[in-house]
């Protein structure tokens, strides 16, 4: 299933870029849910779906269940704060002797 908040008010964008990765995985897309994150977690709870895609980060809930994916494929690095994406340090590659 794709989810895109209720707060997006034009929600093809989000749901195209989750149908996109959906294809890429071999999934099969029961639905693009347009609601509230409640509605998410009940079809999650009652087992009518598996996985919840996402298309950005920002969407994902601080209290989440797991099988949540995201069609954004940017680095999620663990020093950002709440989770948050992060751009990675770019370093010169240390010298080996």
């Amino acid at each position: 299933m794709i989810w895109v908040p209720d707060t997006i008010t034009e929600p093809v964008p989000a749901a195209a870029k989750c149908m996109s990765y959906a294809e890429q995985q071999g999934y099969l897309v029961q639905g693009v849910v347009h609601a509230v994150w409640a509605r998410a977690e009940e079809m999650m709870s009652a087992g009518t779906i598996d996985v919840v895609i996402v298309a950005d980060r920002t969407h994902v809930p601080a209290k989440r269940a797991p099988r949540i994916e995201l069609a954004d494929v940017g680095p999620m690095l663990a020093g950002a704060e709440g989770g948050a994406a992060c751009t990675p340090r770019r370093r010169r590659p240390r010298r080996l002797r």
